[in-house]
C-alpha cells in the first residue's frame, strides 16, 4: 500500500502502483471526467503514471495551469501528426505550450508552404485525428535508438538537438498514432480530450532562435476541451482587438513610435505625458507615510558597476552593448538596472542600524535590448521607465517592510480596479547553481521570509520554481483585466545577494560591521507596461482624475467659438481639464469623433447656452444629458474627481 497526501492535508491509502486516474475516480467520476493531469510530489505528470511510493498529490483540471499546459502541449503533438499526414517530408523543430495555446516550428519540404489559407484543412485534420481518441505513449529510449529511430524519419533538427542536447539516460518520446516526437511530457492519456481546435496565426522562426540558422514556418493555435469555450475565447480576442493599447494610444494621442527615433523606443506625447505624471504623482503620494527618498541617477553607467552587481554575467545578452569612449579601456553601458545605482547611493557614507530602514525611490528610465520581432507597443520595448525602489533593512525588519510594500501594490490594484489578482513565490531551482548568485543558506533564509510575510498579510501565494531573479526570490502580483486575460504587474524581491556584492554594512547596535538586506519593488512594474495594461483594461475609459481631457467643448457652429473659449477659461480657471473642438464641422460629427477619444464629458454650445451663460452636458458613451451653468458643471467634475480621489486615500 502507498499513502497519498492531498492539498488539503487529508491522507488516504491505495494499492502500490496506483495512477492518477484511479485516483480521481475514488474521489468522484465526474473528477475523474475533468482532470487531465496530475502532479505527483510537484512534478505534473500523466494521469496513467503508475505511483509506487508514498506521495503527495494535485489533480488538475483544464482550467489549471498544470492542467491546460498539459492540454496544449499534446495539442502541439497533435498538430504536428496532422501536419505529417498533409505535408510529406516536413521536418520538424519544437512544438512546445505556450501561455495562451500552443506552437510548432516546422520546416515544409522544398515547394511546399503552409499560409493562412491553410489554417481550415489543417483544423479539419486535427479534429480527425483527435475522433481517434489515440492513446498518447510514454517510451524511454538511449540517446543511440533515438538517433537511429530519428535518422530513419529524416528529421535532421530533431538528431541535432539529439546530439548536441540530450544526455543518455534522459531521453524520453511520445507516440500518438503514426506521430512520434522526442519530449520531457507531461500529455494527456490520449487525444479524444481534444474537441476544439484553432490554428490562430503563422509566422517565421529561426532554428534555435538563432537568425543565423534556418528560418522555420511557426504555426499557433489553441485548443479546449468544448467547444462552447473556443467560443468565448475567440469572442474574447475581438473584444481585446477593440481594447489594442496601441490602436486605441494613438486614437487618444498619448504616445507613437517612429522608425527614424527607432523600433521599441517610445514617444509619449503630450495628452500621454500629463497622464504618466499623474500615474507618477499617485504613487508619490502613496509612499509618502513610508519616509521614501527619491533620487535622480544617470542613464548610463561604467561596465565595472554592472561587472560588480552580476547584471553584465547575467543579463549581458539582453543589455545594450558597452560603450567605448575614446579613452582607452573606458566602457560605459546604458543602464539596464537601478539597483546598482541604488547601492552607491547607500555606500556614499556609513550607515547606523538607526539609519535603517533606508527607501530610496526612482522613476529609473532604463534600457534593454528586444529582438525586433518581439517588440509590442507599450509592452515590449526597449527603453521603460520603473517606478523603482531600493529598500535597506535590518534582517530584522524584513517582514514588515515587505508587508508595507504589500499593501502599497495592493492599494494600486484597488485604485485602478484590479479586483482580480493572484500572488506567485517565485523560488530559485537548486538544480541550476549556475543561473544564480548566493549560498543555498541565503537562498532558503530569503524564500522563507516572503512565506511569512505572505502569511502574516492574509495573501494566498503559490510557489514556482525556477523563476526568481539570479539575486533573489520575489512576490510577483498576476492580474485579471475586465476580459480575463493575466498580466504581470507589480513585484517585490528580497535580495542578500547584492549588498554583499556592493560589500555594503551598517553599524549595528554593538558596534559591529553588518550587512544590510535589499528589497527591490515595482507596484506599476514600469510606467509603460502599466499604461498599456490600464488602456486594455479600461479600453480607454480612464478615471476622471486621471484622464488627460475630462471635457470637450464643442461649438454648434464657428459663431459659437468665442462663447467656447470663453467657456474653455472659466474651466480652466476651476481646474478642469478641457478641449475646444472648433473645427468647421457638423456637431452629430463632432460627437462621434470626441466619443472615440473617450473623453468622458463633451458640453455642447450654441445661441442658447451663449445667451444664457451655460452649457449642455452629455456624458461620453450616449448617457446622461443635462443643461446647467458652467460654474455648477465644474463645481460637478471637481466633485467626482474629488470622490475618486478620496477612495485613493481611505
Amino acid at each position: 500500500m502507498v499513502k497519498i497526501t492531498f492539498p488539503d492535508g487529508s491522507v488516504r491509502e491505495y494499492e502500490q502502483g496506483v495512477t492518477g486516474f484511479q485516483i480521481a475516480e475514488s474521489i468522484s467520476p465526474a473528477l475523474a471526467r475533468d482532470v487531465v493531469c496530475c502532479g505527483v510530489n510537484g512534478e505534473t505528470v500523466e494521469l496513467n503514471r503508475p505511483i509506487n511510493e508514498d506521495s503527495t498529490i494535485a489533480l488538475y483540471k483544464f482550467d489549471d495551469e498544470e492542467g491546460k499546459h498539459t492540454f496544449w502541449h499534446t495539442s502541439a503533438h497533435l498538430l504536428a501528426e496532422a501536419l505529417q499526414e498533409l505535408y510529406p517530408g516536413i521536418q520538424f523543430g519544437f512544438g512546445p505550450a505556450v501561455e495562451n495555446g500552443f506552437f510548432y516550428d516546422v520546416m515544409p519540404k522544398n515547394g511546399d508552404v503552409i499560409s493562412e489559407n491553410d489554417f481550415p484543412k489543417i483544423e479539419a485534420k486535427m479534429k480527425e485525428l483527435a475522433k481517434k481518441n489515440e492513446p498518447v505513449v510514454r517510451k524511454e529510449v538511449a540517446k543511440a535508438e533515438a538517433l537511429k529511430e530519428f535518422k530513419a524519419a529524416g528529421q535532421e533538427y530533431k538528431c541535432e538537438h539529439i546530439e548536441e542536447d540530450l544526455e543518455d539516460g534522459t531521453i524520453t518520446t511520445y507516440t500518438q498514432g503514426a506521430f512520434t516526437d522526442l519530449c520531457r511530457g507531461p500529455h494527456l492519456v490520449s487525444t479524444g480530450a481534444i474537441k476544439a481546435v484553432k490554428i490562430t496565426s503563422v509566422a517565421g522562426a529561426f532554428w534555435r532562435g538563432d537568425a543565423k540558422r534556418d528560418q522555420m514556418t511557426r504555426i499557433y493555435g489553441i485548443s479546449f476541451p468544448k467547444k462552447k469555450m473556443l467560443d468565448e475565447h475567440l469572442a474574447m480576442i475581438e473584444e481585446a482587438k477593440k481594447r489594442d493599447h496601441r490602436k486605441i494610444g494613438k486614437e487618444m494621442e498619448l504616445f507613437m513610435f517612429s522608425d527614424r527615433v527607432g523600433k521599441g523606443l517610445p514617444i509619449w506625447l503630450p495628452k500621454g505625458t500629463q497622464l504618466r505624471l499623474r500615474l507618477q504623482e499617485l504613487l508619490r503620494s502613496l509612499l509618502k507615510p513610508y519616509n521614501y527618498q527619491e533620487v535622480i541617477t544617470p542613464g548610463i553607467g561604467g561596465k565595472s558597476l554592472y561587472v560588480t552587481s552580476g547584471h553584465y554575467a547575467h543579463y549581458g545578452k539582453d543589455a545594450f552593448q558597452p560603450i567605448h569612449t575614446p579613452e582607452e579601456d573606458e566602457e560605459y553601458m546604458l543602464k539596464p538596472m537601478n539597483c546598482p545605482h541604488h547601492c552607491e547611493v547607500y555606500a556614499r557614507k556609513p550607515r547606523s542600524y538607526k539609519d535603517l530602514p533606508l527607501r530610496i525611490a526612482e522613476f529609473g528610465t532604463v534600457f534593454r535590448y528586444e529582438k525586433s520581432g518581439e517588440l509590442h507597443g507599450l509592452t515590449r520595448v526597449r527603453t521603460f521607465t520603473q517606478d523603482d525602489a531600493h529598500i535597506f533593512v535590518r534582517q530584522d525588519q524584513v517582514k514588515n517592510e515587505f508587508e508595507n510594500v504589500i499593501d502599497v501594490i495592493l492599494k494600486v490594484f484597488k485604485i485602478f480596479g484590479f479586483e482580480n489578482y493572484e500572488a506567485q513565490i517565485s523560488l530559485h531551482d537548486p538544480k541550476d547553481t549556475e543561473k544564480y548568485i548566493g549560498s543555498p543558506e541565503i537562498w532558503a533564509e530569503s524564500e522563507n521570509a516572503i512565506r511569512e510575510a505572505c502569511k502574516e498579510k492574509g495573501l494566498e501565494a503559490r510557489e514556482e520554481i525556477g523563476e526568481a531573479a539570479f539575486y533573489g526570490p520575489k512576490l510577483d502580483f498576476m492580474v485579471k483585466d475586465a476580459i480575463g486575460r493575466r498580466w504581470q504587474l507589480g513585484t517585490i524581491q528580497v535580495d542578500y545577494n547584492l549588498p554583499q556584492r556592493f560589500r555594503l554594512e551598517y553599524t549595528a547596535e554593538d558596534n559591529s560591521k553588518k550587512t544590510p538586506v535589499m528589497i527591490h519593488r515595482a507596484p506599476f512594474g514600469s510606467l509603460e507596461r502599466f499604461t498599456a495594461v490600464l488602456i486594455e483594461h479600461t479600453a480607454g475609459h480612464f478615471p476622471l482624475w486621471l484622464t488627460p481631457d475630462q471635457v470637450s467643448i464643442l461649438p454648434i457652429s464657428e459663431k459659437y467659438n468665442d462663447y467656447a473659449r470663453k467657456v474653455a477659461a472659466q474651466l480652466d480657471a476651476a481646474g478642469v481639464r478641457a478641449l475646444i473642438d472648433d473645427r468647421n464641422e457638423k456637431i452629430g460629427r463632432k460627437i462621434r469623433d470626441n466619443e472615440l477619444k473617450r473623453v468622458p464629458y463633451m458640453v455642447v454650445v450654441g445661441e442658447k447656452e451663449a445667451a444664457d451663460g451655460t452649457v449642455a452636458m452629455r456624458k461620453q458613451g450616449g448617457g446622461e444629458q443635462a443643461t446647467m451653468s458652467v460654474a455648477d458643471f465644474a463645481k460637478r467634475i471637481n466633485d467626482e474627481v474629488a470622490a475618486q480621489l478620496a477612495a485613493v486615500n481611505e
